[in-house]
C-alpha cells in the first residue's frame, strides 16, 4: 500500500519511505491510501485472542504487503510486552490503563512498535545509512520515544522539549540515557520544539546533508498503532462485561495522534459509537467543533503538560478522514475543556470516592465521561500515563504519599544529560550540521 501526504503536492511512498522521512516533501502528513475493514468473523472472536494477537490482526490491515508476516508478527508481539488493562471505575465507566510500558505512559506502544518497523526500514536500505530521529515532546512521548529508540543500530535521536514545563520524573527518563540518545532542552514552549522540529523537515541544506526522520505522531509508524490499544479494549469489555454496543471513547488530546488512531479503527469496524476529545485550557479543537473555525494560537502551561499544544498536527488527518467535512465530524467527536482546578476537583473527588487514582491528563478523559455519558451507554476513558510521573501535582491535590514504581525510581538515580538551547531555528540547524553528514 502507498501512502499519500494530506498537501497533494508529493508523489505517493511506500511505507519504508514513509516511516524513514516521516514528513513528505510536500510538507503534508502521510495518510494511508486505504483504510480495510476488518471482517466480521475477527469481531465475533476478538474476546476469545489476546493483545498481541488482535494486534497482529489490525497492524496486518495497514502494513501487509509491505513487510514479511513473520517479521511483522515479531515487530507486534516484541513492542506489546505489557498489557492495557481495562479497570471498571463506576457503573459505567471504565479505564483503559496505558501505562504499563517501560515507560509508563500510552506512548510506549507507538515509540516501540515506530524503533523496530523504522530498524527494519533501514536495514533493507543499501549502504550504512545514519537517520537522526527528531522529536518534539511535552511530556511522555520524548520518555517513550528515546527508550524505544535507545541502543537501536543506525539510528540517533534527539528529543527537544521546553525548559521547566515537563515534569521531574518525564525529563529524567529521557535525559539520563546517552549512548544514541541527546535531549535539547529549548528555552521556549512545546509549540517553539515543534516548530524546530518541522523547520528541519523543511530545511534543505539539512536534509542534502542528514536523513532525517520524526518518531511524532506526524509518522505514520508512530500513531497508526496506536490503534491497537482501542480493539484490546474492547475485546475485554465483550470478555468481561458482555459490553459490545453504546461504548463511549473519552481520549485526553493534545497532538491528536491518539485520538486519530482511535477513528481510524473505527473506520476498520471497531464499533464504538462516538469519541470524546478532552482538552485543558488549550481548546483549539474544542472551538473548531463548536464554530467550524480552526484558529491555532500558543499553548498555555497547565497542570495536564502533554496536552499543552496550541497548533495539533495530526488536525489535518482528522479533516483528511472526514472529507474535511464540520458535519462529519461533530457527528463523531465531541469536546471539552478543562482548567486546572477543574482537573484538580475530578482527581481528588474521584480518588476519595472511589479510591481510584486518576493523572492530570486521564482526568480530562474522565470528567468528560461525567458530564457527557447518556444513559445505557459504557464510557471508557484512557489513562495515558501514570500519576506518579506528576508526583507533586497529584501528591498535593490528593494530600497522600504516591509509591513510586521501580521502573521510574530507577531512572530518578540518573544524571541529567542535556543542552540548552534558544527556540531560534539558526541554533538548532547549526547543532544538526555540526553532528552528521551523509
Amino acid at each position: 500500500m502507498k501512502y499519500y501526504s494530506t498537501n497533494g503536492a508529493a508523489e505517493p511512498a511506500y511505507l519504508s519511505d514513509a516511516v524513514i522521512k516521516g514528513l513528505a516533501p510536500d510538507k503534508g502528513l502521510y495518510m494511508p491510501e486505504r483504510i480495510s475493514k476488518l471482517p466480521e468473523n475477527f469481531f465475533d472472536n476478538i474476546d476469545k485472542l489476546d493483545f498481541q494477537e488482535i494486534s497482529f490482526e489490525v497492524a496486518k490491515a495497514f502494513f501487509s504487503g509491505d513487510i514479511p508476516e513473520e517479521k511483522l508478527k515479531e515487530i507486534v508481539y516484541d513492542t506489546l510486552s505489557f498489557d492495557t488493562p481495562v479497570i471498571r471505575v463506576t457503573d459505567n465507566i471504565y479505564s483503559l490503563e496505558l501505562f504499563h510500558g517501560p515507560t509508563l505512559a500510552f506512548k510506549d506502544v507507538g515509540a516501540r512498535f515506530m524503533a523496530r518497523m523504522l530498524g527494519y526500514c533501514i536495514s533493507q536500505k543499501t549502504g550504512n545509512e545514519t537517520v537522526t530521529v527528531l522529536v518534539a515532546t511535552s511530556g511522555d512521548t520524548g520518555s517513550a520515544v528515546a527508550n524505544g529508540f535507545l541502543g537501536v543500530e543506525g539510528i540517533n535521536v534527539v528529543v527537544l522539549y521546553p525548559k521547566g514545563k515537563v515534569s521531574e520524573i518525564q525529563e529524567k527518563q529521557f535525559t539520563t540515557l546517552g549512548q544514541n540518545i541527546t535531549a535539547i532542552e529549548i528555552n521556549g514552549t512545546f509549540d517553539d520544539c515543534q516548530r524546530l522540529v518541522k523547520s528541519a523537515f523543511m530545511d534543505k541544506e539539512l536534509n542534502d546533508k542528514m536523513d532525517l526522520s520524526s518518531a511524532n505522531s506526524i509518522n505514520v509508524a508512530r500513531f497508526l498503532p496506536q490503534a491497537f490499544y482501542y480493539f484490546n479494549a474492547y475485546a475485554q469489555l465483550k470478555r468481561k462485561q458482555g459490553i459490545t454496543e453504546d461504548i463511549i471513547m473519552s481520549v485526553p488530546s493534545g497532538n491528536f495522534g491518539n485520538i486519530t488512531a482511535g477513528l481510524f479503527a473505527k473506520r476498520m469496524g471497531l464499533p464504538i459509537k462516538r469519541f470524546m476529545a478532552a482538552n485543558n485550557r488549550n481548546d483549539i479543537f474544542l472551538k473548531y467543533l463548536q464554530t467550524g473555525r480552526y484558529e491555532p494560537r500558543p499553548s498555555v502551561a497547565t497542570i495536564a503538560n502533554a496536552m499543552d499544544v496550541g497548533d495539533p498536527s495530526n488536525f489535518v488527518r482528522i479533516l483528511e478522514l472526514y472529507g474535511n467535512s464540520h458535519e462529519a465530524i461533530t457527528a463523531d467527536i465531541s469536546g471539552s475543556s478543562y482548567t486546572d482546578e477543574q482537573i484538580r476537583e475530578t482527581v481528588k473527588s474521584v480518588f476519595q470516592n472511589t479510591g481510584y487514582l486518576l493523572d492530570p491528563h486521564g482526568a480530562c478523559g474522565y470528567r468528560a465521561l461525567e458530564e457527557g455519558l447518556k444513559q445505557d451507554e459504557t464510557g471508557v476513558f484512557l489513562e495515558t500515563a501514570h500519576p506518579a510521573k506528576f508526583l507533586d501535582t497529584v501528591e498535593d491535590i490528593i494530600g497522600a504519599d504516591i509509591k513510586i514504581p521501580d521502573k521510574l525510581e530507577k531512572f530518578m538515580q540518573g544524571k541529567k544529560q542535556s543542552i540548552g538551547m534558544s527556540s531560534d531555528f539558526s541554533d538548532f540547524k547549526e547543532f544538526l550540521l555540526k553532528r552528521q553528514t551523509k
